[in-house]
């Protein structure tokens, strides 16, 4: 079976003003689909970076990320755009919302950029609205949402068009605890669904929902197992 996300040999460097840092050593991964993995490990440790690359926000310095089966190595930004457009969805700790747009038009912008039809898009924006329960909401801007309702639409805009994976960055980081249990459980009901997930987190709660994890430190990965279901 195909893998969703591929790294082989995926690194990220910078180079500014004479100083070089590795944020990612070469790293081999695959998540498979249905996956649900979480990556942890301390401020500055390369997981955002990970999930830039495996993401196609970033490009990597060396090695190849393949998204379900397809080498993303010297593709244009209309290439990479697509194919991220296509296949993966975000949400990250700050919530990225319009804020003169209703959450019915926040959840259907991904939709109108991919030139989705207004009946089709703004349908299958009222069903992610419904996946996330927040149906009743579609007409308020996000200044009336609470925090949690704000990232609940957040996550509804990532799978309105029913991306094969949901990259997650600190998806409960600015949210309290009730909200953060809210979030965290339909993140893994979308998992259940058959959505590959990858959540880079400081929270164990939210960790101890991923059947595999992986922990990072200094740019290197330091372990990478799977369980079924222990805290890690």
């Amino acid at each position: 079976m195909t893998a969703i996300l591929e790294l082989r040999g995926a690194a990220r460097a910078y180079n500014s003003a004479g100083y070089h840092l590795e944020a990612l050593r070469p790293l081999d991964l695959v998540v498979g689909p249905g996956e649900y993995l979480a990556v942890m490990g301390p401020s500055g440790s390369g997981k955002s970076t990970l999930l830039n690359l495996m993401g196609l926000l970033s490009r990597p310095t060396r090695g190849q990320v393949l998204v379900n089966g397809r080498d993303t190595t010297g593709l244009d930004d209309t290439a990479i755009s697509g194919i991220r457009g296509a296949a993966l969805g975000f949400v990250f700790q700050a919530f990225h919302l319009l804020p003169r747009l209703t959450a019915l038009e926040n959840v259907e912008l991904p939709l109108v950029y991919g030139r989705v039809a207004r009946a089709a898009r703004q349908a299958a924006a009222i069903a992610a609205l419904k996946r996330v329960g927040l149906a009743a909401r579609a007409c308020s801007l996000p200044s009336e949402l609470s925090g949690g309702e704000r990232q609940r639409v957040a996550i509804a805009r990532a799978v309105a068009r029913r991306p094969a994976a949901l990259l997650c960055d600190e998806p409960t980081g600015n949210l309290d605890s009730a909200a953060s249990a809210l979030v965290t459980n339909l993140i893994r009901e979308l998992n259940d669904d058959g959505v590959a997930v990858v959540v880079v987190t400081h929270d164990r709660e939210v960790a101890s929902h991923a059947r595999r994890l992986l922990r990072i430190e200094d740019g290197r990965a330091l372990e990478d197992h799977r369980r079924g279901g222990a805290q890690p």
